[in-house]
């Protein structure tokens, strides 16, 4: 395996077992957060993975994710690309299948994977310059968030691995009434009721599914050279196209604490969706977050359905 670059002090882990292996910020502080187990295979995976890709492995981008270390890479014909290893976690199982499926369009395209007990390493396209979309005013990331979503809706095929999206919002609303079943409600009984029975009706009331990014905002979109701007890091479902101006939105704090039913128009009139649907959604997702996120509370009773 190519040499790593020793890591830097202030990135120094819990446990020599890294020896030189390099840890991004983000991953050090998911070491305190219980990941200990998957963190502990890195490197055996990177160095599994760049002998079978034949790649020189370059040092990790920084502060990284909390979930997958990513890091440039380079083939012995001098072809860019970026190795990723992620974490297995439910949102992200389908990613390989959605960017194999996109073909590009829209999305990073995707050249290899390999499967690993608790982890997927995957061989990607570099973003070059691989600017954030989040460094250009929000007005012009709404254009451009929209514009990558209608490309990404297309209809999955027959006999797809895709989950629905309904999935999702159950296990996530589980999840919301097991954590604030002890704790101080962060919204008034009826309004945490209404919010989170539409939170598992909406999927169902679809006139349309089509195939969802779900994580979509700007620092998930970079600068590119094939096209101005690539979506990365996507965690298909199968679902409501409505639901998937929301992480956008949620990402846009000021304008959506601010004013989150102009938002909501504005995001509805670029990306053609009905404006009244996608504000039920952005109500039930905030009455959702509200416990680990208070301030959406906030949002939810300025958007709550009269």
């Amino acid at each position: 395996m190519p040499t790593m670059r020793p890591m830097a002090p202030r990135f120094a882990t819990p446990s020599s077992s890294f020896g030189p292996f390099e840890i991004p910020t983000n991953l050090v502080c998911a070491w305190q957060d219980g990941r200990r187990d998957w963190l502990v295979t890195l490197p055996g995976i990177v160095r599994q993975v760049a002998e079978a890709w034949s790649l020189s492995v370059g040092s990790p981008f920084q502060p990284g994710g909390s979930t997958a270390w990513v890091a440039p890479v380079q083939r012995p014909d001098g072809g860019d690309l970026v190795v990723k290893v992620a974490m297995r976690h439910p949102e992200a199982d389908h990613e390989a299948d959605g960017l194999r499926l996109w073909k590009g369009e829209g999305a990073v395209r995707i050249v290899a994977t390999q499967e690993f007990e608790g982890a997927t390493a995957l061989l990607l396209e570099r973003c070059v310059p691989g600017t954030m979309l989040k460094q250009l005013p929000e007005p012009a990331q709404d254009e451009v968030i929209a514009g990558l979503l209608k490309r990404l809706w297309c209809d999955p095929p027959a006999g797809h691995p895709f989950r629905p999206l309904q999935t999702m919002c159950d296990n996530w609303a589980d999840q919301f009434e097991t954590k604030v079943g002890p704790n101080r409600p962060p919204l008034d009984q009826g309004m945490i009721r209404d919010g989170i029975e539409l939170f598992r009706a909406l999927p169902a009331s679809a006139e349309r599914n089509v195939l969802l990014a779900t994580d979509l905002h700007a620092g998930n979109v970079l600068s590119a050279e094939r096209e101005p701007w690539l979506a990365i890091d996507p965690k298909p479902y199968v679902g409501d196209p409505t639901y998937d101006a929301l992480q956008h939105m949620l990402s846009c704090e000021d304008r959506l604490h601010a004013d989150p039913r102009a938002l909501a128009a504005r995001m509805a009139h670029l990306l053609d969706l009905d404006h009244d649907r996608l504000l039920l959604w952005l109500f039930a997702r905030c009455v959702q977050e509200s416990v680990d996120c208070p301030t959406l509370a906030i949002v939810a009773r300025q958007v709550a359905p009269t």
